[in-house]
């Protein structure tokens, strides 16, 4: 990550200049947004409706909803596709483990890489991008806004942070899912080391708010395999425990467990049709955003 500040920090100029020709859609409506059919706002208004909006002076008299002023006795506008957004949130883990790099780079300084990516290209794309940062608690969040600005200012906020020492994640997500009020697609970037059920359950909550959700599952390719050469202290970044042992003579079973626990998180993903992707911190963010974007630009057709 480059020096700086917000965008400049987590963003090279060659990574802005790539992310910006990229759009992320949605597969299901989410508030007035049909999947796959982001539409520019150049091009006039659709003839399909979205939603309401509450009229505020300036706004044009003419799309005035009459039937709703006598129902109500209010006045509310019709907005039409072309005018409404989606609504993208970035759900960031921040617990223990995410701290934990075996190379230069964390799990948590690579899910904040990611998601500024991803952040980018939403705004890009006139949508808005919100942000929660949770640990064992939501530690801070911003509600979804479309400007590069908005954009610039939650991630100068997000600098703030580091990974603390406690987590709970579905406990966590819960309170996520009960605060995001209006339909959005939801993206989350966590290693999800918590019980599965427990989290699977949280992330069936987003689903039953009718939410679209992506799980990047960000994981260091030594927790994958476990490919150490000689004898280790492993210590709990969250509890402080620790032992010692030869890896080598682990790593079979551990990868064995290990598969089984990502096994978990993609049946129950797939069940519940969330886009789930394991991402591995050695992988390029730039190349695998233009990789996943285009896979489901793909999908979404």
């Amino acid at each position: 990550m480059a020096e700086g500040e917000g965008i400049t920090y987590f963003l090279k100029p060659e990574e802005r200049h790539k992310l910006g020709r990229l759009v992320l859609l949605s597969r299901y409506v989410v508030e007035g947004n049909l999947a796959g059919a982001h539409r520019s706002p150049l091009k006039g208004a659709s003839s399909e409706f979205a939603d309401h909006k509450s009229y505020t002076m300036g706004d044009d008299t003419k799309k005035i909803d009459w039937k709703v002023f006598g129902r109500t006795d209010r006045y509310y506008i019709k907005r039409y596709e072309d005018e409404t957004n989606l609504r993208v949130y970035l759900i960031i883990d921040r617990s223990g483990s995410m701290g934990y790099g075996a190379g230069d780079v964390s799990k948590y300084k690579f899910a904040c890489h990611l998601a500024a990516a991803i952040g980018f290209v939403v705004v890009r794309a006139r949508d808005s991008v919100g942000l929660y940062l949770y640990s064992n608690k939501i530690d801070y969040k911003m509600t979804a806004s479309n400007s590069i600005n908005h954009l610039n200012n939650m991630l100068k906020g997000l600098q703030g942070f580091k990974a603390t020492n406690t987590t709970l994640i579905a406990d966590t997500l819960h309170q996520v899912a009960e605060d995001i009020r209006k339909r959005a697609l939801i993206v989350i970037f966590s290693d999800l080391f918590d019980e599965p059920e427990k989290v699977n359950l949280a992330l069936a909550h987003f689903r039953k708010e009718n939410h679209d959700v992506i799980i990047f599952h960000t994981v260091d390719p030594t927790e994958i395999d476990l490919s150490f050469t000689k004898g280790c202290e492993f210590e709990d970044m969250e509890t402080g425990e620790s032992v010692i042992c030869d890896p080598r003579t682990l790593a079979k079973d551990y990868q064995r467990i290990f598969q089984e626990f990502l096994e978990k998180y993609r049946s129950s993903c797939k069940a519940m049709n969330i886009d789930y992707r394991l991402v591995r911190t050695d992988q390029d963010v730039g190349t695998f955003v233009r990789a996943y974007l285009e896979e489901r630009r793909r999908l979404s057709r």
